[in-house]
């Protein structure tokens, strides 16, 4: 495959690529949509979802889930991709775990994810409130299994030994890119430390998982030799999916990966011993990530489909 340099958003001066069919979505409509709806502005909370403008946010809150983000919704990074706000954030609000935890109750999931923005200029990285936060969603939410998707901490272990210690059911922290492109798609991320915080969480007990874009400069051959470095540091769950800019003010799509293309990468995601690989065009790291908590369902499924 050819390599395609990674353009910015202000040199890219050619027209924006067409959209293919298979990434249409559906509006968000219905009752269970306007539930979680108002959940959300009653107890005053920021969902990924409506932040980062996912493309699955109809399908996934009609079914009476959302992903909640903590640490209020403006990120002390900048990254290329992302469509949440960059700036400096408010001061931490302390009762937030436990409104999180009351919204989790309200909605009644089986199944909870909780991702947050960067937050450098905290001394703990936010790490306090991310174990406090972990903590007030089981004890009164038994029953639900909890997915965090966490920052990188800086790298810092004893950061991100809180998330451990608070022990949710899988831990994620996005790649987002292949090494060569790292530096111009997440800025202030460095592509080996968020192997290492990998690392770290597999060697503290954790179930883990990643998520790459596709679509933004990257070859076939550089999401292979990624995948095969995840697999070094022992990762359970991938995910893959198309990259979509956000604005005019973000990266912009150079290619539009094709649905065949994904389901090629998921089958050698298997052959690499990949516990459970969600790919296609609009997977987002959340997507179906109730099914990613269950040891070997997916590993199964696809020697079923292999026999």
């Amino acid at each position: 495959m050819q390599e395609l340099p990674v353009v910015s958003a202000t040199e890219n001066k050619s027209p924006k690529i067409k959209k293919p069919d298979w990434l249409r979505v559906k509006l968000p409509i219905g009752e269970s949509y306007k539930h979680v709806r108002g959940l959300v502005d009653t107890h005053k909370l920021h969902t990924i979802c409506e932040s980062g403008n996912c493309p699955n946010m109809g399908e996934c809150w009609g079914e009476g889930t959302a992903t909640f983000m903590i640490l209020g919704n403006v990120c002390t990074r900048s990254c290329g991709f992302c469509a949440v706000a960059t700036g400096r954030p408010e001061p931490v609000d302390w009762d937030e775990p436990q409104r999180v935890a009351e919204a989790i109750y309200l909605m009644k999931v089986k199944h909870a994810v909780i991702t947050s923005v960067d937050r450098d200029e905290l001394k703990d990285g936010g790490s306090i409130i991310w174990y406090n936060t972990i903590k007030a969603v089981k004890e009164l939410n038994p029953q639900t299994t909890l997915e965090t998707l966490i920052p990188d901490f800086k790298g810092n272990a004893d950061q991100v030994q809180r998330v451990i210690d608070a022990a949710p059911n899988v831990v994620s922290h996005n790649m987002e890119t292949v090494e060569r492109l790292t530096r111009q798609v997440r800025i202030q991320a460095k592509y080996h430390r968020s192997l290492d915080v990998l690392r770290m969480l597999k060697e503290g007990g954790m179930r883990t998982k990643t998520g790459i874009m596709l679509g933004i400069g990257e070859t076939k051959e550089e999401v292979i030799a990624t995948m095969k470095d995840l697999r070094t540091v022992g990762l359970d769950v991938l995910t893959l999916g198309q990259y979509l800019q956000p604005t005019v003010k973000h990266l912009p799509v150079l290619r539009f990966v094709h649905p065949d293309e994904f389901a090629e990468l998921r089958e050698i995601g298997y052959e690499l011993g990949f516990d459970y690989v969600e790919s296609g065009p609009l997977v987002r790291s959340s997507y179906h990530s109730d099914k990613h908590v269950i040891q070997g369902y997916g590993r199964q499924q696809w020697l079923q489909q292999n026999k």
